[in-house]
């Protein structure tokens, strides 16, 4: 819970002193539950599913660095290509190096098309190549890698902004997702990250990475009740299926 954040625990503490006056409670384990229950309201407030009403849909994947980008975007493509979807996948991470090959490497194994340009190309050149590709093989989702991005370089933030101008002007019609991922680890550095991504681009949700370990990631319940954005997914291991869409039961058991 100490990730959690002022502004939330204070409405979270404050709500459960009125719910234990009120109901009476007095049992421990009761009121821990309440306590589940309180969380568990903030964390349901927003939807999580996955916007993909048109064909084709987009998925742009944005983070800082070493959170599990490139993971995350093999297992949502894994997961959409199970669900009988058609997707292509832009490695539009041109700057770190291995990180084409490390996507391919996903890519094959979730059966999809990626298109990939040489290290320094201009990542949105990839993503309108990428889309021109995905019109041409009438695929249903179209999923955008990017290149780490510490939040307060400006020239690597405006460089998002591009990318999703290019996503805006050729497929002006397309549902589009912005998901951000957070590393479950990150605790309170996290708040400030989704706050400077979101003045640069509109995220419509989070992915939580490596809530397989000690983490319990409680640091999202105060991003979600601050920012009105769900988490969609979490991942939980190495594997390829080892994403799940976000449960908040599930969640709050394991943090309370």
């Amino acid at each position: 819970m100490s990730d959690v954040g002022a502004q939330t625990s204070t409405k979270i503490i404050s709500n459960l002193r009125d719910r234990i006056k009120k109901e009476k409670i007095e049992n421990e384990e009761d009121v821990r539950n309440a306590l589940r229950e309180e969380i568990k309201a903030i964390l349901d407030e927003v939807d999580n599913g996955l916007k993909l009403a048109t064909h084709p849909s987009v998925i742009l994947v944005v983070g800082v660095n070493g959170v599990g980008k490139t993971t995350s975007i093999g297992k949502i493509a894994n997961r959409l290509k199970q669900d009988g979807k058609k997707v292509v996948i832009a490695a539009a991470d041109t700057f770190r190096a291995a990180a084409v090959e490390q996507l391919e490497i996903w890519a094959n194994r979730a059966g999809c098309d990626i298109v990939k340009k040489e290290e320094g190309t201009d990542p949105a050149s990839v993503v309108f190549d990428a889309i021109q590709i995905t019109k041409q093989k009438n695929a249903d989702v179209l999923i955008c890698d990017t290149a780490g991005r510490l939040h307060n370089k400006k020239y690597l933030m405006d460089e998002l902004v591009k990318i999703k101008k290019v996503i805006d002007k050729e497929l002006p019609e397309s549902s589009k997702e912005v998901l951000m991922v957070l590393d479950a680890t990150t605790g309170q550095n996290a708040i400030s990250q989704v706050k400077a991504f979101k003045e640069t681009v509109d995220i419509n949700g989070l992915i939580l990475t490596k809530l397989d370990g000690t983490a319990k990631g409680g640091v999202v319940v105060g991003i979600v009740a601050e920012n009105q954005m769900p988490v969609k997914f979490v991942g939980v291991g190495e594997q390829i299926d080892d994403m799940e869409i976000f449960n908040s039961t599930d969640f709050v058991n394991a943090l309370i």
